[in-house]
């Protein structure tokens, strides 16, 4: 992997020398002029030289670190154009992740054995990346069987936007008891005794399930910094190489930005940033928003780490909730101080970006815009773009494309697919979100996975929905017509995203000038078989020449982080996403573990005398004659 003679490569004495070169590949540029190569160069962070081994010989000297590709797919870095990752990153070393595990059996081993070695005090947190809908038992896990698991531990389950399950140690530590009051927007489950039972529902509002996590104990200072690293090297293990924060609740500015901050300023970061910021206090939206533009400018820092503008709320009144198990959220008015704020951020140029699930509350922005827009004040020349838009209707992606504005999709029904078909029905899930109809109006899609606290952080899982239609249980939701082609959803995964930030002139293609962002994959995404996209990963990740994720036959190449601490982390032993195997691999494992989990049911059944020894015919005594 050294500058050594590699198939007539040979060092040449030149002051132009890249300190990368990478050959043997089979790139997909992205670039319509150039749209495939076999080798390419980079010096200073930048790509120097595209094309095949004569291009880059040149640019070969005595310290240039050659790497053969060894024939395998190479594409531009991803770009997740919707991901928590400040938030993330802060917390990432504590989390359980059950992100790619196919049973809840070995979710709950994996909960039982950290258990056991988590200290008193801290608490085992499952939060985010899976859903029920990807286990072979097809259910959630059991208040009894987290007690079970961890009688003495503090254990919080946390389900997509809809739920969470604690353990009765949790429970506990979070100071629930029959006195503790109905949460706003929320439910705690109690018994008959009116004591919690350990289940919270989101009814239909999230932030009782959030205010609940933020009581477990976090990380600070250097710690965060470690976890942000080790989180960043996670996500270039699936070739990320850039992503754009969409902040979120619980996430304060400037303090919980401070640990990306100084890993920018120290040249640790492995992933490039482009943030935004979030008022976190109902009432107070309007006075964070003065304050921050008196301080900051969009596109203030550099290509590592950069502001992007505002959102993904601008007000708290009007946010809708994607939680699909409730019915949709009945928004009270909010035009008044929600276009106040939109103004504030036009007139001092300013864009911004809008969570926004329902069409309803889409065309109500809109008509907030389009007064605006007769002021001569929208978009003033500004980006702005809808998240999410799973409802959004013909007429209002028509809207959209006349005021300038952009949209960013996530596979939230990936995991919540069940979920929306029960309450809307197959017709409305085959257009959720409608990624054909934005695209024919000629929108900018940007693709994401709005992870960490819904969807994996894993955008191949995401890539794999786009083009399939399939959510993580195999249920197809969204027809031929609304799925995109694998070169239109990489484009979403890349060129488009840095459009969002105002960077598609140098990110999200391979052309020389271009920013060094790149990945070699594990298996051609182009040719595998479709089931198989969700399984890619990254063998070697290049952000700005850096090489910060490297395996397989290239393991060692990469920078070296410090071990993960605390040594008691869950990532220290699990790692995060659960290791890819092909689908075939995972179904006969599932299929394995749903006969063990029947037998034991079976057993179980035979004990109470609703079934017989031996397997026989089933028998119920309340209808036996």
């Amino acid at each position: 992997m050294s500058a050594m003679p590699v198939g007539g490569l040979v060092p040449q004495a030149t002051d132009e020398a890249a300190e990368l070169v990478v050959r043997n590949a089979k790139i997909h540029t992205g670039d319509a002029g150039r749209p495939r190569a076999a080798a390419l160069a980079v010096r200073g962070g930048v790509i120097t030289a595209v094309g095949d081994d004569k291009d880059v010989a040149p640019y070969i000297g005595s310290d240039t670190k050659v790497v053969d590709a060894l024939g395998r797919r190479m594409v531009p870095g991803l770009n997740d154009a919707h991901l928590h990752v400040i938030r993330g990153g802060l917390n990432y070393v504590l989390e359980l992740r059950w992100d790619g595990v196919p049973t809840l059996r070995q979710g709950l081993a994996m909960l039982r054995e950290q258990a056991a070695r988590t200290p008193k005090g801290q608490w085992v947190r499952v939060v985010g990346g899976w859903s029920a809908e990807q286990f072979a038992e097809h259910r959630l896990p059991t208040v009894a069987e987290l007690n079970a698991a961890a009688p003495d531990t503090p254990v919080f389950v946390l389900h997509l936007y809809q739920s969470a399950v604690l353990n009765r140690a949790a429970a506990r530590a979070a100071g629930f008891d029959r006195n503790t009051p109905e949460p706003r927007g929320g439910q705690i489950v109690r018994g008959r005794d009116g004591e919690p039972t350990g289940m919270l529902l989101a009814a239909p509002s999230a932030l009782v399930l959030y205010a609940t996590l933020a009581k477990a104990p976090a990380l600070e200072g250097e710690d965060r910094k470690l976890s942000t690293r080790h989180f960043l090297r996670e996500l270039n293990r699936f070739g990320l190489t850039s992503a754009i924060d969409a902040a979120g609740g619980f996430q304060n500015f400037p303090e919980n930005y401070s640990t990306v901050v100084e890993l920018a300023r120290a040249g640790q970061l492995s992933l490039r940033i482009a943030y935004h910021l979030f008022p976190q206090t109902a009432g107070q939206e309007i006075a964070d928003l003065t304050r921050w533009i008196e301080t900051a400018r969009p596109e203030d820092g550099d290509e590592w780490l950069r502001l992007n503008g505002a959102g993904e709320n601008l007000t708290w009144a009007a946010a809708d909730f994607e939680n699909f198990a409730q019915p949709r959220p009945e928004l009270g008015e909010y035009e008044p101080e929600f276009e106040k704020a939109v103004r504030l951020l036009m007139e001092n140029g300013w864009g911004f970006r809008l969570h926004a699930t329902y069409d309803e509350t889409i065309r109500r922005d809109l008509a907030v815009f389009e007064k605006l827009a007769v002021e001569g004040l929208f978009p003033a020349g500004n980006r702005w773009l809808f998240d999410h838009a799973e409802t959004a209707s013909p007429e209002s992606l028509d809207r959209v494309a006349a005021l300038g504005g952009a949209m960013s999709v996530q596979n939230r029904l990936s995991f919540q697919g069940e979920a929306f078909l029960h309450r809307y029905g197959p017709g409305r899930a085959a257009d959720a979100p409608p990624v054909r109809a934005m695209l024919e109006r000629g929108l900018t899609v940007a693709a994401g996975t709005d992870a960490t606290r819904v969807s994996t952080y894993n955008p191949w899982v995401a890539l794999h929905w786009l083009v399939s239609g399939r959510g993580v249980g195999d249920l197809v939701l969204r027809p031929r017509g609304n799925r995109v082609d694998r070169e239109t959803a990489l484009r979403m995964f890349t060129v488009a995203g840095a459009r969002l930030t105002g960077e598609e002139e140098v990110k999200g293609v391979l052309r020389t000038g271009c920013l060094a962002d790149l990945a070699v994959l594990s298996e051609d995404y182009f040719t595998v078989p479709e089931p198989e996209i969700a399984h890619i990963e990254s063998l070697l990740t290049v952000t700005g020449g850096r090489i910060v994720y490297a395996a397989g036959e290239y393991e060692g190449l990469d920078e070296e982080l410090p071990p993960v601490a605390p040594d008691w982390s869950p990532v220290a032993h699990f790692g995060g996403y659960q290791a890819s195997r092909s689908a075939g691999v995972r179904q006969a494992e599932s299929l394995g573990e749903a006969v063990a989990e029947s037998e034991r049911h079976h057993a179980w059944r035979v004990r109470r005398g609703a079934a017989r020894e031996g397997g026989g015919t089933f028998f119920d005594p309340c209808f036996s004659l």
